[in-house]
């Protein structure tokens, strides 16, 4: 799918077609050569030319990326294919995610919505990726310094000049994805949180009264926003081999996931998917893994859609308590 038609999908329903064009998101993460100063390699461009038509064939067609994801490289590996292999461009969407600052001579850790940074960071990561537009942007994390007006104006000007197409979040709650929303007169397409089966997040604060549930998920159905859900795979601790010294309820989970997985006939990686995937808010999973072997047993999510019996089964072992 070409930049040119994401652009043309009228905004609302976005969302709704970014979810039907592909189930799982794939996270660039690990791509570039690892979280280091050493340069990129022709086995890294390798790797990630292997690895997104890999996610093509299996029907991942989305592709997540960060400004600071292998400081960087994780874009330009990517921007390299691209150029290499231009066609690709046509049959996949991509999303990049800025504001994080790491420690610098000017000082600690930080988050950054300023003009200046925002519009920096957009134009350096299209050179990095080889493209003239990006399909989503994303604001990776809250800042809490953030002016509305300058922020909303500079989304408005990068929109205005074709270099962003859309415009999600990460990480925020939904007074926040209001108070974004109430500046700019495009919609809010896509919020990326983290979840999973080890961290059900809104899943079980809407089943408890006494936890302060700011209503994430209904407002993100009510207002057309993708859930994305980094972390979906709670870093493997259901799907490897059983390790004894971890928790009762991760010991049981497994059991638990081992049986659905036979069950269904799909691997484990897909039940521990498809435990975000049951819900009606329809959350896309973002996986980050390298390993090919797993990325197909990943995508066997789209053939399994769980029992809301064995959906609380997972919710209950996960949990190790009955729901209230």
């Amino acid at each position: 799918m070409s930049t040119s038609t994401l652009s043309t999908i009228s905004a609302y329903p976005l969302a709704q077609h970014l979810r039907q064009h592909s189930t799982l998101i794939y996270g660039c993460m690990g791509l570039g050569g690892g979280w280091n100063s050493n340069p990129i390699t022709s086995s890294d461009i390798r790797q990630t030319q292997a690895i997104i038509e890999f996610c093509l064939e299996q029907g991942i067609k989305i592709f997540d990326h960060a400004d600071i994801y292998t400081f960087g490289k994780a874009e330009t590996a990517f921007g390299q294919v691209l150029q290499q292999a231009p066609h690709l461009r046509e049959q996949l969407s991509i999303q990049s995610k800025c504001g994080i600052r790491f420690a610098d001579e000017k000082g600690a850790k930080r988050y950054d919505f300023s003009a200046q940074w925002i519009t920096q960071s957009v134009e350096q990561i299209l050179q990095r990726l080889h493209i003239e537009q990006l399909d989503v942007l994303l604001l990776h994390r809250p800042d809490p310094l953030m002016q509305l007006d300058e922020l909303a104006q500079t989304l408005i000007a990068l929109h205005t000049e074709g270099k962003i197409a859309h415009i999600g979040v990460s990480n925020m709650h939904t007074a926040q994805l209001a108070f974004l929303q109430s500046a700019l007169p495009m919609p809010i397409v896509a919020n990326q949180i983290e979840l999973s089966l080890a961290k059900p997040g809104f899943i079980n604060s809407s089943i408890e009264p006494t936890h302060n549930y700011d209503g994430v998920a209904e407002y993100a159905q009510q207002h057309n926003i993708q859930i994305q859900a980094w972390g979906a795979l709670a870093q493997g601790q259901f799907t490897k081999e059983m390790n004894h010294d971890v928790s009762m309820n991760v010991q049981h989970t497994t059991n638990m996931i081992m049986q659905l997985a036979e069950q269904y006939d799909v691997s484990r990686e897909a039940i521990v998917l498809a435990f975000l995937t049951r819900h009606p808010v329809a959350i896309q999973p973002i996986i980050g893994t390298t390993n090919l072997a797993r990325i197909e047993a990943c995508a066997q999510v789209t053939d399994c859609e769980l029992s809301a019996v064995d959906w609380y089964g997972l919710l209950e072992s996960t949990r190790g308590v009955e729901v209230p």
